[in-house]
């Protein structure tokens, strides 16, 4: 089955579209009233918002360019890290930490092997495969080992090994979707049964379209459906099946969803889904190693899975090696709407390419730029955490770590495997690794995913506001770091604090405090920000002291009113705290200034002021 991240509860897991895009209208009465609360606001495409801001890149990357009207849209080409407009240090960190859990992490490797592929704009700047392909003939339950073949029947990753996907299969069957939707041969509002009529069983009738999509139809995760030996037998399961909650009143990962969504497309096409796959996503975009049931000539070049016994899998069937690791897929015939789609990296760099290109990759447009809009838009408002578009998961930083934003688009699958787009900074990450070989029960939770994620991040550069450097907080979890400026003496009414302030966190979780201290106590001091832009943003408040969260990635101005320590000498400092699981990309300040009335009692640009900074675990950094 597509299955669970341990621990945290979250699922893991063809011809040019024709049309002008899809009308507001058509979707259920406005998509503002999607999800609750939803507004849809323009989502730039390929790092257009965070390109035209300051310090996040130099202007000589190749990181694509705005989607307007004769924009360029690149294809994909292997390259430098500068080329691609990223750091080359962090992409060498990436690698040794996602070899580090070829080892134990802690009792078992995390996989046997991976492929790792890391981009920016057109560029794919890290192409690196690690481990072995095939390691394992079997696995001995009596002893929890690996039963490893012979050394020269063992097979190296390889570039372009190609891996079961998984749940990843799930955004193949989503796009499809949305085509279908864009030429108005579907609805998004729509009920499933009215495409389904038998699906109505069970309570059904009311669900939708969207629901199916944003995982919000009360299905439970998944039902057996294998157990069935005939596909009618299956079909009734899932027209029986009762909701486990009423339609859109919960987020609820299930396989029933996709499944359900593949039996629409059948239906409303009249052609099945590894043709529609072929005819509309993979053949025009040039996926020649993506597909569902590889040829057994492709075994060789196709990373192998679980030793499938029970009680661990639901079916006995041994090394599962070129032919579909989840068991419902299995008894589908190896096609279906959740699982069994095969590929290698490069081609799901091509897909990630193409929508963060608005759709379109070299001459083949496969969805318009609104659909793209559509994928990277969060219809779950009214299940905070479990940010959804069509079929893509959106800011999750259990896997997507630094590089999560709330337009950061993405899947997992339970193989091991990865899909991270970042629209912000046009910037792309596939992992795929063989984590359940030999057996699940070895792998848990999404370290790796989160480590390799946590350094493309970090690769993506953040020019300083004023000079050659700002402070840096750096990216540790459980850690707190301090940036402390001198005791001020402030004897003016009108005293204030004046910075350049940038900040990403892991949302509540992690804070970057302003404190202040005129003894042995601080205490948070209120401050305003005001965001870049040519029409001047109004200021916002944070009356805690405190940010967190998705600021833009751009600078922002920062003005904190001293008044209070009037007569007094204070301390200011900056305080970044994060929790032991998860952070985002961190913090910088830049441009400290003190004011006192019409003195400036400190300026960091000053050498003698910058000398007299106390930082612990804060960095100057340039980049």
């Amino acid at each position: 089955m597509t299955g669970y991240a341990a621990g945290n509860g979250r699922a893991e897991d063809g011809g040019a579209a024709t049309g002008s895009g899809i009308g507001r209208r058509r979707l259920g009465g406005g998509i503002l009233a999607l999800g609750g609360a939803l507004a849809l606001a323009p989502i730039p495409l390929a790092g257009a918002a965070e390109r035209g801001a300051p310090g996040t890149g130099p202007a000589t990357a190749d990181t694509g360019a705005s989607m307007g009207p004769g924009a360029h849209r690149p294809t994909l080409r292997r390259g430098s890290a500068a080329r691609a407009g990223l750091l080359q240090g962090p992409l060498d960190q990436l690698v040794r930490e996602a070899e580090a859990y070829l080892a134990d992490s802690p009792k078992h490797p995390w996989y046997a092997g991976a492929v790792l592929l890391a981009g920016r704009g057109g560029t794919v700047a890290l192409h690196r495969p690690i481990g072995k392909a095939v390691r394992y003939a079997a696995y001995d339950e009596a002893t929890d080992t690996g039963v490893e073949f012979p050394a020269d029947r063992q097979i190296a990753m390889a570039e372009d090994t190609v891996f079961d996907l998984a749940s990843i299969s799930k955004l193949f069957t989503s796009i499809l979707a949305v085509q279908q939707i864009e030429r108005g041969a579907l609805e998004l509002e729509a009920a499933v049964a009215s495409y389904l009529p038998d699906f109505a069983g069970g309570g059904k009738q009311d669900i939708t379209v969207r629901q199916l999509l944003t995982h919000t139809s009360g299905f439970r995760a998944w039902i057996p459906l294998y157990r069935e030996p005939t596909r009618e037998g299956k079909l009734r399961m899932l027209w029986n099946e009762v909701p486990a909650s009423a339609p859109g009143s919960a987020y609820l990962y299930s396989d029933l969803n996709l499944i359900s969504l593949q039996l629409i497309l059948e239906r409303i096409t009249g052609r099945p889904l590894d043709a529609l796959l072929r005819d509309e996503i993979t053949a025009p975009l040039g996926m020649h190693r993506t597909r569902y049931n590889p040829p057994a000539s492709w075994k060789p070049k196709i990373a192998a899975t679980e030793d499938a016994r029970l009680p661990w899998s639901g079916l006995e069937r041994g090394l599962v090696w070129g032919e579909v690791h989840d068991e419902n897929a299995y008894s589908l015939d190896g096609v279906a709407g959740h699982a069994g789609v095969f590929s290698c990296a490069w081609d799901l760099a091509v897909l990630a390419r193409t929508l963060l290109n608005g759709g379109v990759y070299g001459r083949a447009r496969i969805l318009s730029e609104e659909s793209v809009d559509l994928l990277f838009t969060d219809f779950n408002t009214a299940f905070p955490g479990d940010e959804h578009g069509l079929g893509f998961e959106l800011y999750q930083h259990w896997y997507m770590g630094a590089m999560a934003t709330p337009r950061t688009a993405g899947h997992t699958g339970f193989t091991g495997t990865s899909l991270v787009l970042d629209p912000s900074t046009d910037t792309f990450l596939v992992v795929l690794g063989n984590s359940v070989h030999p057996v699940r029960s070895w792998r848990s939770g999404s370290a790796p995913r989160v480590a390799t994620a946590n350094q493309l991040a970090r690769a993506v550069p953040v020019r300083p506001e004023r000079g050659r450097t700002a402070w840096f907080s750096g990216m540790a979890s459980a850690s707190s770091a301090t940036l402390t400026l001198p005791a001020l003496r402030l004897d003016s009414g009108r005293s204030r604090l004046e910075c350049a302030l940038w900040w990403d966190t892991e949302p509540g979780s992690d804070r970057l405090v302003l404190e202040a201290s005129a003894g042995p106590e601080w205490q948070p001091v209120p401050f305003t920000t005001v965001g870049p832009g040519r029409h001047r943003p109004d200021p916002r408040t944070h009356p805690e002291g405190w940010v967190s969260g998705w600021s833009g990635r751009v600078w922002h101005r920062l003005e904190a009113d001293l008044s209070a320590w009037r007569g007094k000498s204070v301390r200011l400092r900056w305080r970044y705290t994060t929790d032991q699981l998860y952070v985002g990309r961190g913090a910088y300040v830049d441009a400290l200034r003190v004011r006192d009335g019409r003195v400036t009692v400190f300026d960091s640009g000053r050498p003698r002021d910058a000398g007299r900074i106390g930082a612990a675990g804060w960095v100057l950094s340039a980049d």
